[in-house]
C-alpha cells in the first residue's frame, strides 16, 4: 500500500473517475479504484494508488454489488462513492450489506425511488410547490395537443421498479421522442423501445440550462454548486462540454426547497431548464451520485469528492462551502465533438452554425480559458491514455471518467450505453 493508506485510509472509487481519485489522493487518502477495465485511463494517475478488477454491472448487478461489498469489506476501506447510474440504486438497495463494513452517504430506498421514477418525482415537486414540467403516463394519453417529450419513467430500469427484471439484471434507457401537437407515436414500438410504460413531460422552451449539485444530510444542505451550459457535445444540444460557474438565489432557492421537502441524503446532480417563456427553473431529474460535470465543479472549488469523505467518515463539520463564480471550464475531446457535429449532425429543430465562426468561437474560448477536465500538466497520463480510448476503442464504455458515450447521450453524467434519440419536426428545441 502507499502511504497515504496509512495516514488517512482507503476510499473506493467504483469506476475510472479521474477527478474523484485526483481529488482524494491530493488529500492524502489512499484511492482503491475498481473497474471491469485494466486498462481504464485514470488507472494510470499518480493519484490511484490501486486498480481492482471487478464484473460489470451490465452483465450481472449483484455480482458487482457482490465484488464493491468485498472490497468494502477490507479494514483499510472507509466509504464508497457512488459515480455510475447503477451505484445508487446498488447502494440504497443494499445498504445494509455494505454498512457492515463501511460508511455510506445514501438515501434510503424509498427516498430513492421517489427521485428514481420521475412521476413520483413529479408528485414530489408539486407537493413541494416548486416548477417542473407535467408528467403522465405514456399509457394514460390519448392523443397529443401540445409538444411533448416521451422519456423513461426511470432513472434504473430494475427489478424494484419493474416486473420481468430479476435482481441481475437492469437496464438505462435514455431513448427520447420529441412529440408535435398531432402526432400519433407507434405505442407498440413505444413500449418495446423503453422495456417499461415511460412518461410523457410537456415540453419546455428552454433559455439556458443549468446544473445544481448538493450534497444533503438529512435534509440539510452542507455544499450547493450551480453551473451554465454553454456549450454541449453537439450544437443540436447534449451533455455539457464548456460550462461556467453561476449563482442564483432562485435557483438555489427552488432547488432547496424541493431537497428539504424530501429529506434528502447524499449527492443530488439536478438538471434545470430555464423557461423561455416563464423565467421559471423547471426540474428535469436528479442523479444520486457525482455528476458528468464533475472535473468543472473541483475546478470551481467546490470539492464534492472530499466533502462526501468528510461526511461518510463522521467529520462534515470540516466541510467548507463556497466556490469561485464564473470559472469555465472545458472537455476537451467534447469541444472536438461539438466542432465535428456542425458538419456530421442534422437537426430539423436547430439551425446549423457556421463551421467557420464555431471554429472561432470554440478556439478563442479554450484561449480565454484554459482549464479543461482532463488534461492536466503535473498528471499528463490519463489524458493521454484517454485520446488513445477515444480514438481506438470507441466500443468501451467506460474508457475514462467522461466516455465518449456520456457525451453523445445527452443530459447527465457518467457511464451509460449509447442510445437514439427521435427528434420530430416542428419544435423550437434547445439545450436538452
Amino acid at each position: 500500500m502507499s502511504k497515504r493508506a496509512h495516514a488517512r485510509g482507503s476510499v473506493l472509487v467504483p469506476s475510472g473517475n479521474y477527478t474523484c481519485v485526483r481529488s482524494l489522493g491530493e488529500r492524502g487518502i489512499h484511492t482503491v479504484m475498481a473497474s471491469e477495465h485494466d486498462d481504464t485511463p485514470a488507472a494510470s494517475s499518480r493519484f490511484c494508488d490501486e486498480l481492482v478488477r471487478i464484473p460489470a454491472p451490465k452483465d450481472d448487478l449483484v455480482a458487482y454489488k457482490d465484488a464493491l461489498v468485498g472490497i468494502a469489506a477490507r479494514p483499510d476501506v472507509k466509504t464508497v462513492i457512488p459515480t455510475r447510474p447503477e451505484d445508487g440504486y446498488v447502494f440504497s438497495k443494499y445498504r445494509d450489506e455494505f454498512e457492515r463494513y463501511v460508511d455510506l452517504v445514501v438515501p434510503d430506498f424509498e427516498t430513492l425511488r421517489r427521485v428514481h421514477d420521475r412521476k413520483l418525482l413529479y408528485e414530489a415537486a408539486v407537493e413541494a410547490g416548486v416548477p417542473m414540467p407535467r408528467t403522465r403516463l405514456f399509457s394514460e394519453i390519448e392523443s397529443f395537443d401540445e409538444p411533448s417529450i416521451i422519456k423513461p419513467r426511470y432513472n434504473v430500469v430494475a427489478g424494484e421498479y419493474v416486473d420481468g427484471y430479476d435482481p441481475h439484471e437492469y437496464d438505462i434507457v435514455k431513448s427520447v421522442h420529441h412529440v408535435r401537437p398531432g402526432d400519433r407515436p407507434d405505442r407498440d414500438e413505444i413500449f418495446a423501445e423503453m422495456k417499461h410504460d415511460p412518461i410523457v413531460q410537456d415540453y419546455v422552451p428552454t433559455e439556458d440550462k443549468f446544473m445544481f449539485a448538493a450534497l444533503y444530510d438529512h435534509g440539510e444542505p452542507l455544499a450547493t454548486f450551480q453551473h451554465l451550459q454553454i456549450r454541449g457535445n453537439s450544437y443540436t444540444g447534449g451533455g455539457g462540454v464548456y460550462r461556467t460557474s453561476v449563482y442564483d438565489p432562485e435557483l438555489e432557492s427552488v432547488a432547496r426547497k424541493l431537497l428539504g421537502h424530501i429529506e434528502w441524503h447524499g449527492l443530488a446532480c439536478i438538471e434545470y431548464l430555464k423557461d423561455a417563456e416563464t423565467g421559471e427553473f423547471k426540474l428535469i431529474e436528479i442523479n444520486p451520485r457525482m455528476w458528468q460535470s464533475l472535473p468543472s465543479t473541483v475546478r470551481a472549488g467546490a470539492d464534492f469528492p472530499y466533502y462526501y469523505w468528510l461526511q461518510a467518515t463522521g467529520q462534515k463539520h470540516r466541510i467548507e462551502p463556497g466556490y469561485e463564480l464564473g470559472v469555465g471550464t472545458h472537455y476537451l475531446w467534447g469541444e472536438l465533438g461539438y466542432v465535428m457535429s456542425v458538419r456530421r449532425d442534422d437537426s430539423p429543430l436547430v439551425e446549423r452554425p457556421s463551421f467557420l465562426k464555431t471554429v472561432w468561437e470554440v478556439a478563442s474560448s479554450i484561449y480565454r480559458e484554459p482549464r479543461f477536465d482532463l488534461a492536466r500538466l503535473d498528471d499528463p497520463v490519463p489524458f493521454a491514455r484517454y485520446v488513445h480510448h477515444a480514438l481506438f476503442n470507441r466500443g468501451d464504455d467506460e474508457g475514462a471518467e467522461e466516455s465518449t458515450a456520456d457525451h453523445d447521450r445527452g443530459g447527465d453524467e457518467s457511464e451509460e450505453p449509447r442510445t437514439g434519440i427521435t427528434l420530430t419536426p416542428g419544435l423550437n428545441f434547445r439545450g436538452r
